[in-house]
């Protein structure tokens, strides 16, 4: 089990504190005299993953130092992934000089910060201010990240390639009404429109495959049962399995443009019907003068005109000159011989 007897070690009362992890109890006890002497403070010892991994519920160091090449399951490599994805807690490994086999590990791992066994008080000193000083640059980007997610005002996201949310902003709780667990509990798709899951989950698996989403547009449903439209820009990032995407609730926008076609479709209708009322002109069955919308009687001339461009020329049709101008002809002859 973890143990805290070098904590009445001396310390300032502001000094970091370490938890030591070593299953050799001789070396961690050599470990935490070394600390101590640097100013630190001990938060425990545990000689197991096991047993560092359950001391964490009550101990809350600073930094961990670790024996990379702890036994059992997980050792202390994997121990170290572990306190950085479930605490945040930065690593120092511990590793002999001579195991080849671990720095080859390590090495492979990440870029992870070590001493070599045995080590000088400089070294130890120094990798312990390096580790603490990479942890709080890592701290301050995870506050500034947490930061720019809480305040947002799109939704962002991370998605698994598993289907699953990974992390999502507080926006998501103000369009849909769910809490980020609830979100996160559960596969995206269930969350989405059942007529829009088929092109949904066809877009997601081009974005897995390497493309990227722009523009796309599905909907998403909300703890009331409603739904809402969301704008989707999404680009994957496959080393780490996940799909970076930003989010825009266009619902009102959504329900405008549906507002503003059927308005439209209106529009047509009644100037179809207007058109319609046009083409019937009251025509007088006697005189053939046309009544307009104010009541008022016209000649077809003036009512063309005024209605039209269009400009007249007289002429005789033939009809016309046979019925009306040739008997005056007649007529203007018979006077003339007379």
């Amino acid at each position: 089990m973890l143990r805290d007897d070098d904590r009445s070690a001396p310390s300032a009362p502001s000094a970091p504190s370490v938890l030591i992890v070593d299953d050799d109890p001789a070396a961690a006890a050599a470990l935490g005299e070394r600390v101590t002497g640097l100013g630190y403070a001990v938060a425990g010892r545990a000689s197991s993953a096991r047993d560092a991994l359950l001391g964490m519920a009550h101990a809350r160091p600073r930094l961990a130092l670790v024996a990379a090449a702890l036994d059992g399951v997980p050792d202390g490599i994997a121990l170290a992934t572990e306190f950085r994805r479930r605490w945040q807690l930065p690593t120092l490994f511990v590793v002999d000089e001579t195991d080849e086999r671990t720095l080859e590990r390590l090495a492979a791992a990440e870029p992870a910060a070590h001493v070599l066994r045995p080590f000088a008080e400089r070294e130890l000193r120094v990798g312990l201010a390096t580790t603490l000083r990479a942890a709080h640059a890592c701290r301050a980007a995870t506050e500034l990240e947490e930061r720019f997610f809480d305040v947002a005002l799109d939704m962002l996201c991370c998605l698994g390639f598993d289907g699953y949310f990974r992390r999502l902003s507080a926006a998501w709780e103000r369009a849909l009404g769910f809490t980020r667990e609830e979100l996160m509990a559960r596969p995206f798709i269930e969350f989405v429109h059942p007529d829009d899951r088929e092109r949904t989950l066809r877009q997601n698996r081009e974005v897995r495959g390497g493309g990227q989403a722009r523009c796309f547009e599905n909907r998403y449903r909300c703890k009331d049962g409603s739904f809402r439209w969301l704008l989707w820009n999404a680009a994957p990032d496959a080393a780490r399995g996940v799909i970076f995407s930003v989010a825009r609730d266009v619902t009102e926008r959504r329900a405008a443009e549906l507002e503003r076609e059927a308005l439209v479709t209106q529009l047509q209708t009644a100037l179809a019907e207007v058109r319609t009322l046009r083409e019937l002109l009251p025509i007088c069955s006697y005189c053939r003068m046309i009544r307009d919308d104010e009541d008022r009687w016209h000649t077809v001339e003036a009512y063309i005109s005024r209605h039209t461009t269009t400009q007249f020329s007289h002429g005789i049709c033939p009809g016309c000159f046979e019925r009306e101008v040739e008997p005056q002809l007649d007529q203007l002859d018979e006077m003339t011989s007379a």
